[in-house]
């Protein structure tokens, strides 16, 4: 039976959608965009500061699901402007030192909010 994932660690689902799903041992995450948690409010700053509240949401959805960043098997990252590629990467590489995981990084026309950078990811749970 699939069980929904909630946390207040990362940013409240804005539409009809939850952070996460789990099945099984798997976990399946709603794209992260860079909304503080408890201001619900976009970052200041740039791609790189966008990047880390991303990240940061994703690992606390991840968290709350049993999982971490060792057990993300896929993630897919979407990018506003793929000239900001490396200082996403830069950011994002400090989430998974240990064993990166496969990944599909595009570059959309535009994402909610009109935010920077989105990423989603697929994990499993040990």
């Amino acid at each position: 039976m699939k069980e929904i994932i909630a946390t207040e660690k990362a940013p409240a689902a804005i539409g009809p959608y939850v952070q996460a799903s789990k099945l099984g041992n798997m976990v399946y995450t709603s794209g992260q965009i860079p909304l503080d948690p408890k201001s619900m409010e976009v970052v200041a700053g740039g791609v790189a500061e966008q990047a880390e509240m991303v990240m940061q949401n994703l690992m606390a959805v991840l968290e709350e699901a049993g999982a971490n960043a060792d057990t993300v098997v896929k993630t897919t990252c979407f990018l506003s402007d793929m000239n900001n590629f490396a200082a996403f990467n830069d950011v994002y590489g400090k989430y998974f030192q240990n064993v990166a995981p496969a990944r599909s990084c595009v570059e959309v026309a535009r994402l909610p909010k009109d935010v920077l950078v989105e990423v989603e990811a697929i994990a499993y749970i040990k």
